[in-house]
């Protein structure tokens, strides 16, 4: 099921750009496509199909280590021989700017108009995504994929029950509760056993999820802006009732005890014909915890209400920056991107995610899409010599369109739920560039604020410490002797930098 909700990513916005027949040419790529992937770059038969298409011809250097490829980014600038195309990058935008600065890589805004409209025409229509692939001099030094249905963190309820016990899904904090209470005592898997974990999550990293409910909407920094200025969650009074509403559940036994100390394949169900004890489960989608069979029982549980409203974040956003660049040895950039530009659009999509259409997959009369082959032959072998979506992130564009015209009930289920989900989420702080010395300062003061902080509000969440005026108090100051309005500071500026008013 997550291989499929994976697949089912990309609009098809313009006409894909055809190059006319010629002399094919030849350019060199190196990427990151792990081992877990796959794929052979030379043999894979995405490549071979794009060259067929446009007589553009690549040879190869594939990194298949994460560390490898780590290393090797690094080492670019002092690189003798330079690849024409960085290809599922991965590049985190300090390495973007850093590389650009060094004149690694170069600005491709110069050729966007002519060679590639397919992009062209995505950055016009979404200014935002523009604006978050833009360096603070206006260049466009890497290419992204835009994809409005990123998986998130959600809730999945267990509808199955909600119908046993004639319940609806609930809306508010206080509405949740009532239905958790439910889930524990009124054996909604009617097994006459008091076996129900009515919530179902892995780590304090899941359980910081339900703070939306108390309007506190944060990155993992516990950070967010709005109206330009940064601010924290941390020591906000609502992250007080948050947490005092949290340390409730868990005296009732209404979320799972092993939750903050135990890996999920400890917990998966992976029997279809067990009996399913989760009320509510956290992740990308309820096939984390549950058999697919089982899963199918459960339905995504939209945010809950604070002061009127549903906000809820979004872990990734809409735009992966970084996917792609093209190097200054690079002879033709307006050949290689006219190459990439077929990737922003729908048709570019599907053979990328799902190879060839009447080899690899078939369009029914209803406009729905569907393999050709059984799922195990797609994942043993189609997906692997076939496509190259999965893996490390490719430029392109993945609409909510392809998703949903995958023929299976289950994925259409999941994914109209998700896109409800996107209408309501919004990224907390959007992408910032922190220079090399903020970075290194970054990562020394939340290397110890980071775990004393998660480490205290456990404590306050299971008891451990009681949770009062004097306790939280203290929390605050201490958090504040760990430098949290220097991590504020710290964003703060980059945000300035940038000139984005969120």
């Amino acid at each position: 099921m997550r291989k499929w909700l994976k697949l089912c990513l990309v609009l098809g916005l313009c006409l894909a750009f055809v190059l006319p027949a010629g002399a094919e040419t030849a350019f060199t790529m190196a990427g990151f496509d792990p081992e877990s992937a796959g794929h052979d770059w030379p043999e894979n038969y995405f490549f071979r199909r794009m060259e067929e298409r446009t007589g553009v011809h690549f040879t190869f250097r594939q990194v298949k280590e994460a560390a490898e490829w780590a290393q090797y980014k690094a080492g670019l600038s002092a690189s003798g021989e330079l690849p024409d195309v960085l290809f599922k990058a991965e590049l985190s935008l300090e390495e973007i700017e850093r590389l650009y600065r060094e004149g690694v890589i170069i600005d491709l805004r110069p050729y966007l108009a002519e060679h590639m409209p397919n992009l062209n025409a995505l950055l016009s229509a979404h200014p935002e995504w523009e604006a978050a692939i833009t360096l603070p001099d206006g260049a466009i030094a890497a290419l992204p994929q835009f994809n409005t249905l990123q998986n998130n963190n959600a809730m999945w309820i267990n509808a199955r029950w909600l119908r046993a016990l004639h319940l609806e899904a609930p809306t508010t904090a206080e509405e949740l509760t009532a239905v958790l209470r439910a889930f524990k005592a009124d054996d909604p898997n009617r097994n006459g056993k008091a076996d129900e974990v009515p919530f179902e999550y892995t780590g304090f990293w899941d359980l910081r999820w339900l703070g939306h409910a108390f309007g506190l909407v944060s990155d993992d920094y516990s950070l967010y802006a709005a109206d330009g200025k940064v601010s924290s969650t941390l020591t906000d009074p609502r992250n007080y009732d948050f947490l005092a509403w949290l340390h409730t559940l868990w005296e009732e036994r209404l979320i799972d005890r092993t939750g903050l100390n135990t890996a999920d394949a400890l917990r998966q169900v992976t029997d279809s014909n067990a009996t399913i004890t989760f009320g509510i489960v956290m992740g990308p989608s309820a096939s984390n915890m549950i058999a697919t069979a089982a899963s199918e029982d459960f339905e995504l549980l939209m945010p809950m209400q604070y002061e009127g409203q549903q906000r809820y974040r979004s872990l990734l956003g809409a735009v992966s920056a970084g996917t792609c660049a093209i190097t200054r040895a690079c002879g033709d950039p307006a050949r290689v991107l006219e190459w990439l530009d077929f990737l922003y659009t729908e048709e570019g999509c599907f053979l990328a995610y799902t190879g060839l259409e009447g080899t690899d997959w078939e369009r029914s009369s209803d406009g729905n899409w569907n393999w050709l082959y059984d799922m195990e032959t797609v994942s043993n072998s189609v997906l692997p010599d076939s496509t190259i979506g999965e893996g490390a992130s490719i430029p392109g564009y993945v609409p909510v369109s392809y998703q949903l015209t995958f023929d299976n009930e289950q994925v259409h289920k999941n994914v109209v739920g998700l896109d409800a989900l996107s209408a309501v989420s919004e990224k907390p702080m959007p992408d910032l560039l922190l220079t090399e010395e903020e970075r290194r300062e970054l990562d020394a003061l939340w290397q110890e604020l980071g775990p004393w902080a998660e480490t205290r509000m456990t404590w306050f969440v299971t008891g451990d410490m009681p949770l009062d005026e004097a306790s939280w108090n203290a929390f605050c100051e201490e958090a504040e002797a760990k430098g949290l309005s220097r991590l504020i500071a710290l964003f703060q500026g980059a945000l300035d930098r940038t000139g984005v008013k969120e």
